[in-house]
């Protein structure tokens, strides 16, 4: 097992930080900058002080591969993954920073960031299971529910696939927790974006904007819900990141990762209760069962065990859906 990388220090380079990338500005005229994705694990807002070895890796490559797989359907910012293309940027770098950076660096294009979550969920599982019983309550109802915006039958069970998938927007607040936006919340939230890009707005509206990002994000969570349905893993929900590059919708950030989606096994699937999931759920039950964090900063560290069943969680999910080891 590779060292974990947390952390990206190269003299000469800038770098802005996420929870988990770090991103470079490497040719400020052609747009172009590095990303690195490291193997910081975040929950509940807060990044981790215990780092998930090869985490990373998972993301990136995962990322890399749906990006291609729906090249035909929407552009993306990824120029390249290679090393020999990305490496002449940083300038001279050690053997061991090379190989640090292996696998988990791309070259991608800037992108004008669409200040949406664009999630679709195909099971109700997590929030919208709170939320849904939140308005509902406990026990099955003769009748249809309204969550976020959306008409559901009043007697699902936990984990139970909805008869359409739904899209059900998002965007952050300051403190960087998700806030659930209507589909006319969203329009009104992209139309104050838009005022700001008046080289966008001459090419769209909020409307055909979001009506734009609603079906887009459906098509890809369809054509990836049957992918993954073909290698034994369910997608119960994921989230998507749009930007706009030469005047075009572009899909960027990570896609479809663990980290991004809730995957679960086919075989142990059964709907009136949780899931096992291959994501980060496992690390966000032991901080609120096992160790009872209050989620304020500063989190605490994972237990040895609890890092390696992530990995390995991470790592079967991205051999099952590209075949690789």
């Amino acid at each position: 097992m590779r060292k974990p990388v947390t952390t990206v220090s190269i003299p000469g380079l800038v770098w802005t930080s996420g929870k988990v990338r770090e991103r470079t500005v490497v040719d400020p005229t052609k747009g172009l900058l590095i990303f690195v994705t490291t193997d910081r694990i975040s929950a509940f807002d807060s990044v981790l002080p215990t780092p998930i070895p090869g985490k990373g890796v998972v993301l990136n490559q995962l990322s890399i591969f749906w990006k291609k797989f729906f090249e035909e359907i929407v552009p993306n910012d990824l120029i390249s993954a290679d090393e020999k293309i990305y490496l002449p940027y940083l300038g001279q770098l050690s053997p061991d920073l090379t190989e640090a950076l292996r696998e988990r660096t791309i070259l991608a294009k800037e992108a004008k960031v669409i200040p949406v979550e664009c999630v679709v969920r195909g099971y109700i599982s997590g929030s919208l299971w709170k939320e849904y019983l939140e308005v509902r309550g406990e026990n099955p109802v003769p009748y249809k529910v309204s969550v976020l915006g959306h008409e559901l039958p009043g007697n699902l069970r936990e984990s139970e696939e909805l008869l359409i998938p739904i899209f059900t927007p998002a965007t952050k607040s300051p403190q960087g927790h998700d806030i659930n936006l209507s589909y006319e919340e969203m329009v009104n939230h992209l139309a104050i974006w838009l005022q700001e890009y008046q080289e966008i707005k001459r090419l769209t509206t909020a409307e055909l904007l979001g009506q734009n990002l609603r079906s887009t994000s459906l098509t890809l969570y369809l054509i990836a819900k049957e992918y993954a349905r073909q290698r034994g893993i369910i997608i119960a929900d994921t989230k998507f990141e749009f930007g706009i590059i030469d005047g075009k919708l572009t899909l960027i950030d990570e896609v479809l990762t663990p980290d991004s989606s809730r995957f679960w096994d086919w075989k142990d699937y059964e709907p009136g209760r949780p899931q096992k999931s291959y994501d980060k759920q496992l690390v966000r039950d032991w901080l609120i069962s096992e160790a009872k964090w209050n989620k304020e900063p500063p989190a605490p560290k994972l237990p040895e065990e609890i890092v390696e069943a992530t990995t390995e969680r991470y790592q079967e999910v991205y051999s099952r859906l590209i075949d690789q080891k």
